[in-house]
């Protein structure tokens, strides 16, 4: 008979989106290092590959008519527009891995999740993080160091737009202290995996111990 913590279950797809600064890629980062069994989807892209990115490790890069045909051949679960270049998640290699029971990691924003959404709900748990404050958010942007004044006001001002997106999230976590929201967000993604609805083993479990 199985054990309970092998039993088979479902994969997910746990998204956490954010505006810039509020620290959506660090946290990534973290459960990344933390968790094993969690895995980044890799998208497709037609922006440049910068210095230190792998093809097909960081993301696929591929020329805009090509991301156009795949788009025509409905070869994503869900893609965007962004900044001027195009970003979406093929659909074959994140169902394959459902079904085997691996967890994907998606950092997109409140558009891409929708679609996710709108395609796999039972799959999707959507996670949005806030920053403390919006002069905080300002301070983080410009600390970087690596932006203009225009581009840090343009970000500024799509960070308020995605802010609006909040109540589209099935968690909303304040990032106020980096390690403190870290082990919150990887509370939920522990909850989430127990959740009975993706214990697909459970059935075959249960009936066995009646059967004892």
């Amino acid at each position: 008979m199985d054990s309970p913590d092998t039993l088979q279950r479902r994969g997910l797809m746990f998204i956490l989106s954010s505006p810039s600064g509020a620290g959506k890629t660090t946290i990534s980062h973290m459960l990344l290092k933390a968790d094993s069994e969690l895995r980044l989807s890799v998208s497709v892209t037609t922006r440049p590959i910068r210095p230190g990115e792998i093809d097909g490790q960081h993301y696929i890069f591929v020329d805009q008519p090509s991301f156009d045909a795949m788009v025509e051949d409905e070869h994503f679960l869900e893609w965007a527009h962004v900044f001027g270049h195009s970003y979406g998640t093929p659909k074959a290699q994140v169902k394959a891995g459902l079904r085997e029971g691996r967890d994907f990691l998606f950092d997109i924003d409140w558009q891409g999740t929708q679609q996710l959404y709108q395609k796999l709900e039972t799959d999707v748990v959507r996670v949005f993080l806030l920053p403390p404050s919006i002069d905080e958010l300002r301070r983080r942007l410009t600390g970087r160091g690596t932006d203009s004044a225009d581009v840090i006001q343009a970000r500024m001002e799509r960070a308020r737009g995605e802010i609006s997106h909040w109540d589209g999230y099935d968690y909303v976590v304040v990032n106020d202290d980096i390690d403190l929201c870290f082990a919150k967000v990887r509370e939920i993604l522990h909850a989430e995996r127990m959740k009975r609805a993706r214990q697909t083993g459970l059935i075959g479990f249960v009936r066995e111990l009646m059967r004892d």
